[in-house]
């Protein structure tokens, strides 16, 4: 690999033997916000880094394959056992991450059609917790999220 311009003037990795450039792009993510009938807030305790055994809205990186409203619907149901309906995109955030350094999350208020809750997937534990009663947040995405949504401004879990 060499550091060189591409055709723009930007400085990226190119491979010296076939050409091919590195484009460095976010990592696109969804995150949920469900609220239940008491007004309580969907939140699941991380089973993996990052941000283990923290509280989080369920979420996920997007899938290629799927659109983020799939995607965020599929994550629901793979975290937490529910099923839902999108009733609007929330917005995004654009932050920094462990792993991908930064990431495009996209925010979507869902509402409960069915399901069981249960913890699934990565996370270790999944509960519907009152507003007034929210632990730490593990992501600024989705203290962000929760914020637009409920006015409440959660504590941050770092």
């Amino acid at each position: 690999m060499q550091l060189k311009a591409d055709r723009e003037g930007k400085i990226r990795p190119h491979c010296t033997e076939c050409g091919w450039v590195y484009y460095k792009n976010p990592v696109p993510a969804v995150s949920i916000v469900m609220l239940n009938e008491q007004n309580e807030l969907l939140l699941v305790k991380r089973r993996f880094e990052p941000q283990a055994d923290k509280w989080a809205l369920p979420s996920g990186y997007m899938e290629i394959n799927i659109t983020p409203e799939e995607n965020a619907l599929e994550e629901l149901k793979e975290e937490t056992g529910l099923q839902g309906q999108i009733r609007h995109c929330i917005g995004w955030y654009f932050g920094t991450n462990p792993i991908y350094e930064k990431v495009l999350s996209l925010g979507f208020r869902i509402d409960r059609t069915g399901g069981q809750l249960q913890a699934g997937d990565d996370a270790a534990e999944a509960a519907f917790v009152p507003l007034d009663k929210l632990p730490p947040i593990a992501f600024d995405a989705h203290i962000d999220f929760i914020f637009r949504e409920t006015g409440i401004m959660p504590e941050p879990a770092w």
